[in-house]
Order: structure tokens, then C-alpha cells, then sequence
């Protein structure tokens, strides 16, 4: 669906300290950012925000990134931070293809990506969050033993993506084809998700760590 353009959205995101629009400069110095030397947690496609805000409330003692593109949907995760008083979250507004600029070696501690675009078509499929040059590139600012938390509707890129995972030297710790009916406990749901679960959608889901 094509998203309105919201004009006023950037002059309020520019004016908020929790976007960060330059975002490469904080290289390296992230924990500087939060003022702490806490965990920090990245959901790569945040869309309007409920999943990362949700995590930031659960988990104070937790720093988390939200990184997506358009300004008309980041400027909803800023409107929750703002109603929830949440301190403990970084707004990113960046092509994620341009994520290993920003973060420096081990800088970041989990790694969520929530439904992201499956590019079914084969010419597309480099294009996938989940494919191995991506997998490779959070490999260069992820901790070891981190853990990537994954969840799709499309049993096409869940099917590879646990392909990409084992290829870049990832150990699938979980595999479900239906998170609402497994035995997890921790998950939390996206806008999206919430919305097409109730019309029937199964929600694939996997835990890939870090070798």
C-alpha cells in the first residue's frame, strides 16, 4: 500500500533527540548515545512501532535501534515513545542496505526482523533481510552468540532463510511454522501481524545464533 506523503513528518522527526538522521557518526559510540553501557537490540523494518515499543517498556534495562525507511510510518514510532515516555529507543531513518555504516564491530546484542519484503522473484532475492550477503554484513557489528529473531507470513523466504542461515554459519535454535501455536512464550506482536492473524495468517518464526 502506497503511504501519503506527510511533508511535516521530517521537521518533526529532525526535532525529536531519539531520531537519530545521521545515523553513521554514532558509529562506535552507541552506548554513549543511551548514556549507559546497557544491551543494545536492533528490529531492522520497525514499521509504525508497537513491536519495539512493547520490547523498550518490558525491558528498560535495554537499548533498542528501530531502523525503516519512510518518514510517514517512523513518525508513529515516535508518537508511541512520546505517549509511553519511552527513553530507551533510537530512531533510525535509513535504507537498512546501508546498516553496516552505522554500527561498529560487536555493537549490537539481538537482532529482530519482523516481516520483512520476501522478494519472491529470483533476480530479487539478494534484496531479502535475510539473505546471506545481509547475513554477512550484521555479522560485522553483531556480538558473538547473537541471536537473529526472524518472523515471516511467506513459507518461500522462510523455507531459503533457513537455508541463508546454516550457509552463513548460523545455528537455528528454533523453527516453527506456526508461532501462535508452538510452545514460545516471548513473542510480541507487529501491527501487521496482529491484523492478519486474526484473518487466518500463520506466522512463521526462527531463532538463528551466531556461531
Amino acid at each position: 500500500m502506497r503511504l501519503r506523503k506527510k511533508w511535516w513528518a521530517r521537521p518533526e522527526l529532525e526535532a525529536d533527540s531519539r531520531v537519530i538522521t545521521k545515523p553513521s557518526i554514532k558509529k562506535g559510540n552507541w552506548s554513549e548515545e543511551f548514556g549507559n553501557s546497557n544491551p543494545i537490540h536492533l528490529e531492522l523494518g520497525c514499521g509504525r512501532g508497537k513491536f519495539i515499543t512493547e520490547k523498550a517498556l518490558e525491558f528498560p534495562n535495554i537499548n533498542f535501534i528501530a531502523v525503516d525507511l519512510k518518514d510517514e510510518v517512523l513518525i508513529y514510532v515516535l508518537k508511541k515513545l512520546k505517549e509511553n515516555e519511552i527513553t530507551n529507543v533510537r530512531i533510525i531513518p535509513m535504507n537498512i542496505g546501508f546498516i553496516a555504516d552505522v554500527f561498529e564491530e560487536n555493537e549490537i546484542s539481538k537482532l529482530y526482523i519482523n516481516f520483512c519484503n520476501p522478494w519472491p522473484k529470483e533476480r530479487h532475492k539478494k534484496r531479502r533481510l535475510t539473505h546471506t550477503n545481509f547475513l554477512n554484513l550484521y555479522k560485522g557489528f553483531i556480538k558473538p552468540n547473537t541471536e537473529i529473531w526472524f518472523k515471516t507470513d511467506d513459507i518461500g523466504l522462510f523455507d531459503e532463510s533457513q537455508e541463508y542461515f546454516k550457509e552463513s554459519g548460523f545455528e537455528l535454535k528454533f523453527v516453527t511454522y506456526d508461532l501462535h501455536k508452538s510452545d514460545f512464550k516471548d513473542n510480541i506482536m507487529t501491527e501487521y501481524e496482529t491484523k492478519f492473524t486474526g484473518l487466518g495468517m500463520k506466522t512463521m518464526f526462527l531463532i538463528g545464533k551466531l556461531l
